[in-house]
């Protein structure tokens, strides 16, 4: 390859030789490529076809030259910053070559080539590449974690102030009754702080402050979350209970002892037999007229309450939901407070406790299940906001529909959907920060005769963790979507933010469960150590896919939402309507379909925002199309609509899965389009990019599938990812920093090194 029309393919050549994923259909591109350049003669296309045969790969001697060759190319000129920059030098910028110059970038961009991140690879050594790299701080700290907790700024540093002190050191004992007793001993601090009332109204001593609560459970949430879950038990779920289910004279009666702790209580829904079922619930609460009293009643023992928090040593009183039966009558679940014990621990008549036991995680938590033998209430006892007995002994409710009364009342707890997303939310935030100061600290391996350098340094390392933390940083904008969704609540809008809470907290817990799993694995085996932390927040953590809704369920529920919201626009959803509700939802879905669209690979295309957007909403749409599409031909066809969901469950997950990520897309955006710091802004548009090419990256299969991509797209997508990777390397330890957890609480040694 002396002729220099000849030697400038050598970039092309050694890049489709060298990259092991160039599909045949990229070596046919190249091969039209060659045959369409008119300036060569037939002797030099031959040749230059025979470089790039399949059947006749180059020698390891023929890519090692073509690799020295570029080597010195770009180590001599400080301005080659592109593959066709390249090319001009190889041929001594033949005149022929310089007017081909738009022929060459698309064939770059057919072929899915990034110039910056091949350049870089002929820098020097990638090596030395590597070990100059570190962390250098781009932005301001300080204003980032202002924005991250915006108004509740205050309450936030408060709580963080209390984790902080002596009394909060962690309890490292195996003895689970010690271990209990110190996080209610920790709760009983809380409470002396007021925080576990502040959702409570004033007048019964609270703060009134939902929004405050929720900032405190997801602080609360960076120390032990044994602590968390018992706190979310009492002030939350039973206090709460209380609160939305009952009506004055209940607030009057318990709410201010609930809040001091004074009357620790539980919240008994979940039974063995019925755990996601709420409606299949078998307790019953029987109405006697005479004696104006209720029969709590458990009829089997697959009927007992389990799983209850405070039940097994603390818990004093119990919201009991049972079904309501009046003269025989089946009135569907209600909720009653039945006490359990007496303030000396005393359990009372009629109920028998149990405790569960050790757990895989939050063994601070004194988890029991709860039996009743006809213990008897008095009529006041009857949470009473929704349905009540009146002085007659008839049932009476200011909502007629029972279906409607149900959702209703269980919509009033849907605050529990917030909370617990937003402690996983911490715990994911603990656990990054864990592995990545470790890893800006662990050295290991290095260039030959140099030092070892930091394993975040290696691309594969950032690949582990940059993209999860990108991931935290959407969720945490998501849910502050969802709490002020829900704190500016209507009527009408309650389903919709029932199901968008249900499918939070399933996107939230799940990214947790596999960025704690991931931290692990990349800490080694001092991740394996107790003493650093990421046990107790793997095992911790791991429940919080179950309660409160099993995710797989919760996902199910967010999936038929989306489906009615469908229906309500397409009523009977034929094809037409269908087709219409994709391409007006995904307005740019026909032009990214063409073939230049599907096929863009240059880097501004890759890194807008607007691409990412509608990328979502495109999968968004089309999934939930085609789950409707195929729900209405199997009911068609006669199938009974009960048997046709359960045909495409699977389907399903799906289309609850592309709404969240669009959601968490979306609000990322809007948050960084509110941010005035210039550095921090640019700072968070990289994590935003980084979240929405690694999710495609994720989905490549779907999008091939449907055309919207090609192939030279994908790739060019997955190597966009490890070069935002790289550039957001030196601010990954700032970006941890952001989240300003308090050292005690951190307390991991790798960390500190």
């Amino acid at each position: 390859m002396n002729n220099a029309k000849l030697h400038a393919f050598i970039p092309v050549f050694y890049l489709a030789w060298s990259d092991d994923l160039l599909t045949q259909k990229e070596f046919q591109t190249l091969n039209d490529f060659i045959k369409n350049q008119s300036w060569l003669s037939e002797e030099e296309q031959s040749f230059l076809l025979s470089k790039i045969a399949i059947s006749n790969p180059p020698s390891r001697e023929d890519l090692n030259h073509w690799k020295l060759e570029l080597e010195k190319i770009v180590q001599k000129d400080s301005s080659v910053t592109s593959i066709f920059d390249m090319v001009k030098a190889l041929s001594n910028n033949d005149v022929n070559l310089l007017k081909l110059q738009p022929d060459f970038m698309k064939l770059e961009n057919d072929l899915g080539f990034l110039g910056e991140e091949v350049i870089s690879n002929f820098k020097k050594t990638a090596s030395s590449i590597t070990s100059e790299t570190q962390t250098n701080t781009s932005f301001d700290i300080a204003k980032l974690t202002a924005i991250l907790d915006g108004a509740q700024a205050p309450i936030i540093n408060k709580v963080k102030s209390i984790i902080s002190q002596p009394e909060f050191a962690y309890e490292t004992t195996t003895d689970v009754t010690v271990y209990r007793n110190k996080v209610y001993e920790w709760c009983q601090i809380l409470a002396k702080h007021n925080l576990g009332n502040m959702a409570y109204p004033k007048q019964y001593g609270g703060g009134e402050n939902i929004a405050d609560y929720f900032a405190v459970m997801e602080t609360l949430s960076y120390h032990d979350l044994s602590l968390v879950i018992k706190f979310g038990v009492q002030f939350g779920l039973w206090g709460m209970s209380v609160f939305s289910l009952g009506t004055a004279k209940h607030h009057e009666k318990y709410l201010s002892a609930i809040g001091s702790l004074e009357l620790p209580g539980c919240f008994a829904m979940t039974e063995t037999r019925h755990g996601s079922n709420v409606k299949g619930l078998e307790t019953t609460a029987t109405y006697n007229h005479d004696t104006k009293s209720f029969t709590i009643k458990t009829p089997t023992k697959d009927d007992q309450k389990e799983y209850i928090g405070n039940a097994a040593i603390h818990g004093q009183m119990a919201t009991v939901f049972a079904k309501l039966i009046i003269n025989g009558q089946d009135y569907g679940v209600n909720a009653f407070i039945v006490p359990i014990r007496d303030a000396k621990g005393n359990v009372a008549k009629g109920v028998a406790i149990a405790d569960c036991g050790l757990k895989m995680g939050l063994n601070g938590v004194d988890n029991g299940t709860l039996s009743f033998d006809a213990v008897v209430i008095p009529k006041e006892n009857m949470l009473d906001r929704f349905a009540s007995v009146n002085e007659k002994g008839e049932f009476e409710s200011p909502i007629p529909s029972d279906n409607r009364r149900f959702f209703t009342m269980l919509g009033t707890l849907v605050g529990g959907r917030i909370g617990i997303p937003r402690s996983a939310l911490a715990a994911a935030k603990s656990g990054l920060t864990i592995a990545i100061k470790y890893a800006d600290q662990r050295r290991q391996f290095g260039p030959q005769g140099g030092s070892e350098i930091p394993i975040l340094n290696y691309r594969m390392h950032q690949r582990r963790l940059l993209p999860h933390l990108a991931k935290t940083y959407g969720i945490h904008f998501g849910l502050q979507y969802l709490t002020n969704r829900f704190l500016a609540r209507t009527e009408e809008e309650m389903q919709e933010i029932e199901a968008l809470a249900a499918g939070m907290k399933s996107y939230s817990t799940w990214s947790t469960r596999d960025i704690l799993q991931e931290c692990r694995e990349a800490c080694g085996g001092k991740g394996y150590l107790s003493e650093n932390r990421i046990d107790a927040l793997k095992n911790d953590t791991e429940v919080y896919t179950t309660f409160e809704g099993d995710n797989t369920v919760l996902m199910q529920l967010v999936a038929k939402n989306r489906l009615s919201e469908f229906r309500k626009s397409f009523g009977e959803m034929n094809s037409l309507g269908i087709i219409n509700y994709v391409f007006e939802n995904a307005k740019t879905a026909v032009s990214e379909k063409n073939p230049i669209a599907t096929r863009k690979t240059d880097e501004a295309h890759l890194l807008d925002s607007e691409f990412h957007l509608q990328a979502f909403q495109y999968r968004e749409k089309s999934v939930l199309a085609a789950a409707a599409r195929r729900i209405k031909k199997l009911i068609d066809d006669g199938l009974d609509p009960y048997d046709a969901f359960n045909v495409v469950q699977h389907h399903m997950i799906d289309v609850a899965q592309a709404y969240l990520e669009r959601i968490t897309l979306e609000q990322f955006q809007i948050a960084i389009a509110t941010v005035e710091d210039e550095a921090v802004k640019v700072t968070l548009i990289k994590l935003a990019q980084l979240y929405a090419l690694f999710q495609i990256e994720k989905n490549k299969g779907w999008y091939l599938e449907e055309g919207y991509m090609e192939a030279v797209k994908t790739k060019a997508i997955r190597k966009m990812v490890n070069q935002l990777c790289w550039d957001i390397r030196p601010d990954a330890v700032a970006l941890v920093d952001a989240f300003a957890i308090p050292e005690s609480c951190i307390a991991a040694p790798i960390a500190f090194q």
